[in-house]
């Protein structure tokens, strides 16, 4: 997709950067960074899933921030441009977040999404 590759998919914050570091600092084997996808799940119909990857898959966006690398999975792109990944500790609960322009809706327990995907021409207005 030429106009992935022509812009950022999605801002990664130094937070969600230095904990993307630690896991993969912290994994049991060596991993290249983390890999982004959305799956169907949850309650309100969509979920993001990560996991630690060895490297690049075909057709990845590959984003690099403060010195972690964060994978997108094609699939995903749509879903994901113009987002923000971060990363908080709260006193109930820590983990990544996202601020999604294209979210529709969320479930209550905030685990699920309902995700339109972006229109790439708006994009290139």
């Amino acid at each position: 997709m030429a106009l992935a590759r022509k812009m950022q998919i999605m801002k990664v914050s130094p937070a969600a950067a230095e904990r993307v570091r630690e896991l993969v600092e912290g994994a049991d084997e060596p991993k290249a960074g983390l890999r982004i996808s959305i799956k169907k799940g949850g309650c309100a119909g969509m979920e993001y899933a990560m996991s630690l990857v060895d490297g690049v898959q075909p057709g990845d966006d590959v984003i690099e921030a403060d010195g972690a690398k964060v994978f997108i999975d094609p699939s995903a792109v749509l879903y994901l441009i113009g987002s923000e990944m971060d990363f908080e500790t709260t006193k109930f609960r820590s983990g990544f977040v996202f601020r999604n322009p294209n979210e529709v809706s969320s479930c209550g327990c905030g685990e699920s999404v309902s995700l339109k995907a972006a229109d790439p021409a708006a994009l290139s207005a």
